[in-house]
Parts: structure tokens; C-alpha cells; sequence
């Protein structure tokens, strides 16, 4: 009886034994510390701004409403929250050569990040079948591209992240946590969590070798069997200019899924012994940071009707404005 006692002290002793982390951040940049910080905050403030303005000529002009610029909103809204998780603290790593946070904030950090990851690969599919079918398939598009159909795509991409997100959680609350109390990183990511566990993490292992095919690579594969399809009935068109109004209306997107799934490529698929750390810190830095800041600029700077939708409604409250006075 004594021993069982003596075995369950020891078990809470080991589960309360990391109550906080500490984030590494990015090493040496004492010289670049605050010429970085500053960029980062720019970066962050330009992020927000962006996609916000994304969402708000969305929501304020009738020109915009059409599926393929209501999964940009979509986007837009991952890009906001992904960003508010992550650069926050990366400021505060930067700022004071590291970051302390409790083991349930980091937990929670990384629980938003891979439901707004995996939400954000189920999109980019669901985007380019938008642009296959308004371009291999024009007079269906209508029919197929319904209401509807984008409200159910969205629920459910919701819904999917969230379960993927579930399921890591679930399975990290069930690790025994001892040490060590830092990660060497600027986020919490699940492999550093992992390194914090003394308990048998295969069964975690398990679920990523299952759970990341299915939400990273199946949503690579519709994407790259529509755009295959996209380009051979480009190729179709007899005309110059009709080849290069049916590739622009695409190839915003093509530029931000190649941005997004390269990094996550090089960063998830291949050992990370096999490249140094902070070359892997950099890759992070890509998709958590500069792909957010990126996906606006890509989309309003190489597109007409975010331009039009802008200035009409710029047009229309200085018209306001001027009314008033």
C-alpha cells in the first residue's frame, strides 16, 4: 500500500514538475536585436492592417461578393489569427533574449497553430478547385460554386482543424511532463513539447505520420491535379490575350500556395538533423510571419477589382465627408 502511495506522489511529482517554458528565440542578435524588433513590429502592424482591409472591402463592397474573394476573406481571417498567436511572443524572444510562458500557454499557442495550419492547407485546396472550375469548367461555375457550397467548404475546413487540433491535444495532456524548461525556438511547436515529455510519445509519433498525409499531403494533390488541369486548358485558348487573362485570375494563388506548402516541405518532410537549427528557425519564420504578411500584398497589389472596390470606397466617404461639411 505504501508503494502505491509512494508511485502516485511520484506520478504528480512528474506531471507538475514543468509549469512554465521558456522560448529561446532566435540566438545571437545582440547587434540586429532592436533593428529587428522594429521590423517585426512593422511586419505585424502591416499583417493586420492588410488582411483587416482584405476583410473590410469584402464585407463593404457588392463587387467583391463572389466565392473566390469570400475564401480570401477566409484566408485573410486564418492570416490575423496565426499572426496574433505567434508574434506577440516572438517580439517578447526578440525584445528579452526569451520568453517565459506557462506549459498551458504553450499547449494553447501551439493547439491555435495547428488548427489554423491545418485549416489553412484544407483552403488553398478548396481555392484552387474554385479556380479549376471557373476556368476549366466557366459555365457551370455558377452552379457548382453555390452559397452554399462555400458556407458548408468553410464550416467544414473549420471543423476539420479543429478535430486535427483536438486530437495533438488530447494526447499531449496525456504526456507526463519533467524536463527540460526550454525550448529552443520562437513558438511552441509539437516536436519541442514532445522533447519536454519523459512519457512514451509513439503513440504521438503514430498520429502524425497519419494525420499529417491526409491534411498536408491529399490537399496538395487536389491542388496540383487542378492546376495541371488549369494549365492544359489555358494552353487551349487560341489567343495571347485570353491565355493571360485566364492565368492572372490564378496565379495569385499559385504564388501563395507555392510560398506556403515550399516552406512547410522543407520544415515538416525532412529530418531536422539534416539541416541546422537555424536554418529550420528561418524556414518558421517564413510561414508563421512573412507568409501572413505576403498573402494581402499578393492578392490586392496583382488584383483589379480589391483595387476598384478600394478606391470606390474611398471615393465614397470622402464624398460623405464632403457632404457634411
Amino acid at each position: 500500500m505504501e508503494n502505491l502511495d509512494n508511485q502516485e506522489n511520484t506520478k504528480v511529482t512528474l506531471i507538475n514538475n514543468v509549469t512554465s517554458v521558456i522560448l529561446l528565440g532566435l540566438s545571437d542578435l545582440q547587434c540586429f536585436k532592436f533593428p529587428f524588433f522594429s521590423l517585426l513590429v512593422l511586419i505585424y502592424c502591416a499583417t493586420i492592417s492588410g488582411n483587416l482591409l482584405i476583410i473590410a472591402l469584402y464585407l463593404l463592397s457588392k463587387t467583391l461578393q463572389s466565392p473566390m474573394y469570400f475564401f480570401i476573406t477566409q484566408l485573410s481571417i486564418f492570416d490575423v489569427l496565426l499572426t496574433t498567436d505567434i508574434v506577440p511572443v516572438l517580439l517578447s524572444t526578440v525584445l528579452y533574449g526569451g520568453s517565459s510562458m506557462t506549459l498551458i500557454g504553450c499547449i494553447t499557442q501551439f493547439a491555435i497553430f495547428v488548427m489554423l495550419e491545418a485549416s489553412e492547407c484544407l483552403l488553398l485546396s478548396v481555392m484552387s478547385y474554385d479556380r479549376y472550375v471557373a476556368i476549366c469548367n466557366p459555365l457551370r461555375y455558377n452552379s457548382i460554386m453555390t452559397c452554399w457550397f462555400c458556407v458548408i467548404s468553410v464550416n467544414l475546413i473549420w471543423l476539420l482543424g479543429f478535430l486535427v487540433m483536438l486530437i495533438y491535444v488530447i494526447s499531449i495532456y496525456s504526456l507526463h511532463f519533467c524536463g527540460p524548461h526550454s525550448i529552443d525556438n520562437f513558438f511552441c511547436d509539437l516536436k519541442p513539447i514532445m522533447q519536454l515529455s519523459c512519457s512514451n510519445t509513439t503513440i504521438i509519433y503514430i498520429e502524425i505520420l497519419i494525420i499529417g498525409p491526409l491534411n498536408g499531403f491529399c490537399p496538395f494533390i487536389i491542388i496540383v491535379v487542378s492546376y495541371v488541369s488549369i494549365v492544359i486548358t489555358i494552353l487551349k485558348i487560341p489567343s495571347n490575350t485570353g491565355r493571360q487573362k485566364a492565368f492572372s485570375t490564378c496565379s495569385s494563388h499559385l504564388i501563395v500556395v507555392s510560398i506556403f506548402y515550399g516552406t512547410l516541405l522543407i520544415v515538416y518532410l525532412f529530418p531536422i538533423r539534416e539541416k541546422s537549427l537555424l536554418l529550420s528557425k528561418i524556414l518558421s519564420l517564413s510561414y508563421t510571419v512573412l507568409t501572413p504578411l505576403l498573402n494581402p500584398i499578393i492578392y490586392t497589389l496583382r488584383n483589379k477589382d480589391f483595387k476598384e472596390a478600394f478606391y470606390k470606397i474611398r471615393h465614397d466617404i470622402q464624398s460623405g465627408h464632403d457632404g457634411l461639411l
